[in-house]
């Protein structure tokens, strides 16, 4: 098994952690997104999108997609229930991370970090209030629960945690009820944590991405 990543990205992380936690040996494969690796033709074969991260295993087509990694390497173990209601809750949480978190939080770090935006800029505004929003929501979804989706940790913890667990970075107070979630994670077997800041070749005109192309 290996595993295509990049350090600094939370949607890598997410699938490190849970790879760590669920006791899984495979190879990394650092990819350096801003020194143009997934713009090479190679990269293009292995995940034609050009994204972080990507799973390959022998026999299998690539796996991109960090919430399709973290359902399939979750398959069969306790980070996935069995009941299709209780798994229907971890699809729904994945969903809320991808549209919800990703633009208000990583969207917000990653911009901050690099320095895309001013952090007291318009674009830092509206992404920070949509950001205050979901934590509010989610520390109302968490009080009194020990979890996201149910009575059981899974890969919709892992999700979530990946990148809420450095919502400071983007200028946020994390609520209560988020607070104490985030240490539960961190307390679970096996966790490790070795998300980077971005490096100085990600700041626009550094490097060679399909960030810069887009910008």
């Amino acid at each position: 098994m290996r595993l295509y990543d990049y350090a600094a990205s939370g949607n890598c992380y997410k699938v490190r952690l849970a790879l760590a936690q669920l006791g899984i040996r495979y190879e990394r494969v650092p990819v350096d997104i801003f020194a143009g690796d997934t713009l090479t033709g190679e990269y293009a074969r292995l995940n034609p999108a050009r994204t972080t991260p990507v799973l390959v295993r022998e026999g299998q087509e690539p796996l991109p997609e960090s919430a399709a990694i973290l359902l399939h390497l979750a398959e069969g173990t306790e980070l996935l229930p069995a009941d299709p209601g209780q798994r229907a809750q971890v699809y729904r949480w994945l969903v809320f991370e991808q549209t919800d978190v990703i633009p208000a939080v990583a969207g917000l770090r990653f911009r901050l970090q690099t320095g895309r935006i001013e952090p007291d800029g318009r674009e830092a505004g509206t992404r920070r209030a949509a950001g205050e929003e979901l934590l509010g929501f989610l520390d109302d979804h968490l009080t009194g629960r020990e979890w996201v989706a149910g009575e059981h940790y899974s890969v919709a913890d892992i999700a979530l945690y990946g990148y809420l667990h450095v919502a400071h970075e983007a200028g946020y107070r994390v609520p209560a009820a988020v607070g104490a979630w985030l240490e539960r994670v961190a307390a679970r077997p096996g966790h490790m944590n070795d998300l980077q800041p971005y490096p100085p070749n990600a700041r626009p005109g550094a490097g060679r991405s399909t960030y810069d192309a887009a910008d």
